[in-house]
């Protein structure tokens, strides 16, 4: 090659060369500074493998990411490619203010671009806790660049007194017990060094296990990949596969776009309503759609959920946790009791079509309860439901399989709270004017006034909760985590900071609930929300920063909740 000859198809750590004027003094420098890391003519020729590392102090569910790391460089390695790890921020669930949701849209820019801008054949990206798994799917829809997705795994149960634990729904139905006085200090404080004590994601049907299922079933993981546990032989052997395939399609290429089909799309939302998975997988998979350009609207969701019985018994929605489901046989096996309802025409990453898969696959074992069959399932279908109505014209989600089913139709006056931070202020007031019937309305708490936080399932009033009051219809903007439970009405559009309906309630307002006929509504009249119109003033715009360039460019929950020019 003469020094300013360019190869057609740069591949390997040709790719992309650095802007310095001259292709092959671009070349010439980046091999010698390669030479300085180590690196000989043989490494320089192997296709190169991207591994993201998503590892942080302050994301402990990603604590044996470097185990697996390591595993996934070793099946490069064995395959004949050259991997190359390469960090991007790693997003915390409960170490971000004030929400990580705020910060998925950035982790898929930034994910985009340096697969993007960095050379390699292909990527493996490794996330886990809830929102890093969407902001890679994004990514992966984005470019054009074969990647392939691993996940770190759930954590391991515990127990306490001998009752099995597990983070995070149990987080939440012990601390509920301790707001209303059933345990003290010293209990509440023995609980929490028991709930989370491996590393991994919630061991639940929470967010993370729920996309890592539905990448699963997307066919952007390699199959059997989303259950097995983070501190098992299992979830690296799964890691080396991954290695081993992330080269063979550096070598012949499968874009995420030629797997993110309408078919796998309306086969993941098959899978969701199975698993009674999480609700915030529904604003995830709208907006990787959009990026792969696949026509999914939240009425899929609606009117897949519909036909499609609860299959898992998992918390929140049952009583099991991720290593019973992985014991069951995980994804592969809830895909064979499932196979009848879903498109097995669909290819992906393997390179193998889903119905040869299931061909070679056996259905779920008698002797086990974890994952049921369609003519003995664990609830009836529709366990996630899409409501419209006066105080959400463009759509919001519930969780029914996690409801309280003499709740699922409901009339009562509205108490508002006007953002999270107002609602955990006044929610243990004991003077707090509260009855059971009471709708809890949150506001201010969509993509646009903070990032949707995980808000939506406020806690129950303590002076209630005191009394045995366990659920109340809830009703907001925000999101729930996928671990909570209850009658909780979610992701309101438009939402209340872009002028939505939620905007105008007031104390006492009558609000509707009735799921089965798939309707929320504000029983106020229209004389009446039109002079309440008038006095809506907007949020302040954030001054400067990511936040600004969020709160000026996201798109509302039924979209996906991703920045419009993406």
């Amino acid at each position: 090659m003469t020094p300013n000859e360019s190869p057609s198809m740069p591949q390997g750590l040709d790719r992309g060369m650095t802007s310095y004027g001259d292709l092959g003094f671009s070349r010439f420098l980046r091999r010698a500074f390669l030479a300085a890391a180590g690196f000989d003519g043989e490494d320089l020729n192997r296709p190169v493998i991207g591994i993201a590392n998503l590892t942080s102090d302050y994301n402990p569910c990603h604590r044996d990411m470097p185990a697996l790391i390591d595993a996934v460089r070793r099946g490069v390695l064995e395959a004949g490619g050259l991997p190359f790890v390469f960090p991007t921020i790693s997003l915390g669930e409960s170490f971000l203010t004030p929400t990580s949701m705020l910060y998925r849209n950035l982790l898929a820019l930034e994910t985009e671009e340096l697969i993007t801008a960095q050379p390699m054949d292909a990527a493996v990206l490794l996330g886990g806790c809830d929102k890093t798994v969407p902001a890679q799917l994004m990514a992966a829809a984005s470019v054009d660049v074969p990647v392939i997705l691993e996940v770190t795994g759930s954590m391991i149960t515990s127990a306490w007194r001998g009752e099995q634990l597990g983070a995070c729904t149990d987080c939440r139905r012990f601390w509920a017990r301790y707001r209303a006085g059933d345990l003290n200090q010293a209990e509440i404080e023995e609980v929490g060094v028991n709930l989370a004590t491996t590393a991994g994601t919630c061991m639940v049907m929470g967010t993370a296990s729920t996309m890592a299922s539905v990448t699963e079933v997307l066919g952007m993981m390699l199959p059997g990949g989303a259950s097995p546990p983070a501190p098992s032989g299992d979830r690296l052997r799964h890691g080396v596969a991954t290695g081993r395939r992330a080269v063979e399609l550096a070598r012949s290429p499968i874009l995420a776009k030629q797997v993110l089909t309408r078919g796998a799309f309306e086969n993941a939302l098959r899978v969701l309503a199975a698993l009674g998975g999480s609700t915030n997988a529904v604003v995830h998979l709208l907006a990787v759609a959009r990026r792969a350009g696949v026509d999914i609207v939240l009425d899929d969701f609606d009117r897949l959920a519909r036909e499609i019985p609860l299959l898992v018994d998992l918390k929140p929605s049952g009583q099991g946790y991720m290593e019973d489901f992985h014991q069951a046989g995980g994804v592969p096996k809830l895909l064979k009791a499932l196979s009848t309802e879903l498109d097995t025409t669909q290819i992906g990453l393997s390179g193998v079509s889903l119905a040869d898969q299931l061909a070679n696959t056996a259905g779920p074992h008698p002797t086990q309860k974890t994952i049921r069959v369609l003519t003995d399932p664990v609830g009836p279908p529709g366990a996630l439901a899409v409501l419209r109505g006066s105080l959400a014209p463009d759509g919001a989600v519930i969780k029914v399989s996690a409801a309280t089913s003499s709740l699922l139709t409901h009339v009562g006056p509205a108490l508002v709270f006007e953002s999270p931070e107002d609602a955990a202020r006044r929610l243990d007031d004991p003077e707090l004017d509260v009855t059971a019937d009471h709708v809890l309305v949150l506001r201010n708490a969509g993509p646009i006034a903070s990032g949707m936080p995980e808000a939506g399932s406020l806690p129950i009033p303590k002076r209630l909760a005191a009394t045995g009051i366990t659920d109340m219809v809830r009703v907001s903007d925000a999101r729930m985590s996928g671990t909570s439970y209850g009658t909780v009405v979610l992701h309101c559009c438009p939402e209340s900071a872009a002028g939505g309906p939620l905007a105008f309630v007031k104390d006492g307002d009558l609000i509707s609930l009735d799921v089965p006929n798939r309707k929320i509504d504000l029983l106020v009249n229209d004389d009446e929300l039109a002079k309440r119109r008038l006095e809506f003033q907007p949020p302040k715009v954030a001054a400067r920063g990511w936040r600004r360039l969020h709160e000026t460019t996201v798109l509302q929950a039924n979209e996906g909740a991703d920045l419009n020019f993406l």
